[in-house]
């Protein structure tokens, strides 16, 4: 079993990466002042009796400094597309042209910037808490080790494998918390 560490060790990575490539994704979906096709790819359309992606049923792209532009696939479901960025949450006003729906981006207020703030703190402790539990996972096969008498992991060896395991971590959480410092910076700034 010990010379599982690696397959145990690249796993538990792959976990972690995992963790924080949802935050990026995440904080993508946070509008800051510029605009960006990321903000709109959590919305979701009724369309086609199905819930779909808006990336499915429309083209997204920078349409200006404060502009979004949707180009729409099927011209009947516009109207629809409208309607799921309206109600999305997000605070936009889309005006339908054709198949092209612009979505102004209004100032951020002060207000919104901290709520902007506070919600990339929540993304960034549920990144933590991902990231904690893939520790528990490892460290509790690491010293499943030493109590498996057929294993021949020495209590030496689940010591340095727990400290890799740790280090991991540190290095994960280290990273959650630049991403947040940056984005927090990137909300209070834009």
């Amino acid at each position: 079993m010990p010379a599982d560490f690696p397959k145990l060790k690249s796993d538990l990575q792959r976990r972690m990466d995992g963790a924080m490539e949802t935050l990026r994704k995440e904080f993508a979906g946070l509008r800051t002042g510029r605009a960006s096709p990321a903000l709109l790819e959590p919305i979701r359309v009724e369309a086609y009796g199905t819930n779909q992606p808006l990336n499915q049923v429309a083209n997204i792209s920078v349409g200006g400094p404060g502009l979004l532009s949707v180009q729409v696939f099927d011209r009947s479901i516009t109207k629809q597309v409208e309607v799921a960025i309206r109600d999305s949450g997000l605070g936009l006003n889309p005006m339908a042209e054709g198949q092209v729906i612009r979505v102004p981006l209004p100032p951020l207020t002060q207000e919104r910037r901290n709520e902007l703030a506070k919600t990339a703190a929540k993304y960034a402790e549920a990144a933590r808490v991902a990231t904690r539990a893939v520790r528990r996972d490892g460290m509790e096969t690491v010293k499943g080790w030493e109590k498996d008498k057929k294993s021949e992991a020495s209590q030496d060896d689940v010591k340095r494998w727990s400290d890799e395991v740790q280090k991991m971590t540190d290095a994960h959480i280290k990273q959650i918390d630049a991403a947040l410092a940056e984005k927090e910076k990137d909300i209070r700034t834009s």
